[in-house]
């Protein structure tokens, strides 16, 4: 659980620094390439996200001596009972997480089912989409497996045969390029981060640039239908209820942006190779940053000789503190003999001494079993080796008497 809440953790500050360098940065990648690029540069975060589980080509550091002393300290706050460890603690604040997460994924399943109910009974139409009874929301390509275009009652009557062909190239547009997907990952997203600030607010700037670059796309091929395509966003008119996973053919906040854009028009090369190079740079930068921060140090330096070294701790979880000694108020000491092989792995735990004997053996064994090293160096070739760990049972006061 310690491992969860630390990815977590790591991922929302790694998420933070994406977002704020996107948010600092997209002005001016508005500028150099428009909406399909400012699209693009949302891939920072996916590869933030990735590189903090792709492994280093090195061992993180260790501690700096071979003899480890883990401390088991309790305090006040933990006086109701022994179940609130480390470890207590950590599976309290996954379970946390888990519920915040279940409860945003509900609400979002809930919502979308509620705007798919409030379409009505739908009839598929000559041109490939369908029509609902209701206008509110669309048209919009709803779903995630199986993706339809969804027009409103009035469809016909609101638009012209122009209007109704490029709102539809539209909708095709986000379907051929898998923004129904990117959708369903983002709000998946949403879940994880539930508790995140600026997941929701990243969420939003995302889809604007995604609606951005759909009108590039559909742009790019009717240049002449500027006009016609911006008294298509001006007709329709958006209101709730709004699908968690669809993709809205017109949102209001987004709206005199996306008509900006299209005066803008098509940047040219040198612009827009120079935005792909800013993004490429982020992407390097920002991702090499993240991906080097799994590790407390730095490689080891290259020598032309083998460097030999002693055994190090790598991961040692604390053991639990034994119910009924927390509950009694006894502290004690117990030293570990523990066999570390070539492969890191604790292959053999022996108690050399315990005091007082018979309370903490046990539950310092368990945790033991468990630790992993960095094995002993010796002529450029991994060898077990031993370490005799002394581990430390405390309270940070003594319990309350009756």
């Amino acid at each position: 659980m310690t491992d969860l809440l630390m990815l977590l953790l790591r991922a929302s500050v790694w998420l933070t620094v994406g977002v704020l360098l996107l948010a600092v940065a997209r002005p001016l990648l508005l500028r150099l390439g428009g909406g399909p690029l400012a699209y693009r540069s949302w891939w920072l975060l996916p590869l933030l996200l990735t590189l903090l589980v792709v492994p280093l080509p090195y061992p993180p550091a260790a501690l700096p001596d071979g003899m480890a002393l883990l401390a088991m300290t309790k305090g006040a706050a933990n006086q109701n009972g022994p179940w609130l460890t480390a470890s207590g603690g950590a599976t309290l604040l996954a379970a946390l997480w888990g519920l915040g997460a279940g409860r945003a994924l509900l609400r979002a399943c809930i919502a979308q089912r509620r705007f798919e109910r409030q379409l009505g009974v739908l009839r598929q139409r000559e041109d490939g989409s369908w029509q609902a009874d209701v206008d509110a929301g669309l048209p919009a390509l709803v779903g995630v497996w199986r993706p339809r275009i969804i027009v409103g009652l009035g469809f016909d009557t609101r638009f012209d045969p122009q209007q109704r062909d490029l709102v539809l190239q539209h909708e095709r547009s986000h379907r051929d390029h898998g923004d129904h997907w990117v959708n369903a990952v983002v709000l998946l997203m949403r879940c994880v981060f539930w508790f995140h600030p600026l997941a929701a607010w990243s969420a939003r700037r995302l889809q604007r640039d995604q609606e951005l670059a759909c009108d590039a796309r559909v742009l790019r091929l009717h240049p002449a239908h500027r006009r016609s395509y911006a008294t298509a966003l001006l007709t329709a008119q958006l209101a709730h209820p709004i699908a968690p996973v669809a993709c809205h053919w017109r949102g209001q906040p987004v709206l005199k942006e996306r008509i900006s854009m299209m005066k803008q028009g098509t940047s040219g090369r040198v612009p827009v190779a120079c935005g792909y190079l800013m993004v490429a740079g982020l992407c390097i930068g920002a991702g090499g940053m993240a991906w080097a921060s799994q590790g407390a140090g730095s490689a080891p330096a290259l020598s032309a000789a083998p460097v030999d070294r002693d055994i190090k701790a790598a991961q040692m979880a604390a053991p639990d503190y034994p119910e009924e000694a927390f509950e009694r108020g006894i502290t004690g000491k117990v030293v570990l003999r523990v066999d570390v092989d070539a492969d890191g792995k604790a292959s053999d735990v022996r108690v050399v001494s315990a005091t007082p004997a018979g309370v903490f053996e046990a539950a310092t064994v368990e945790a033991a079993r468990q630790w992993t090293f960095t094995p002993a160096v010796r002529d450029g070739r991994n060898v077990p080796g031993t370490l005799q760990i002394p581990v430390q049972f405390a309270l940070d006061q003594p319990p309350v008497g009756p």
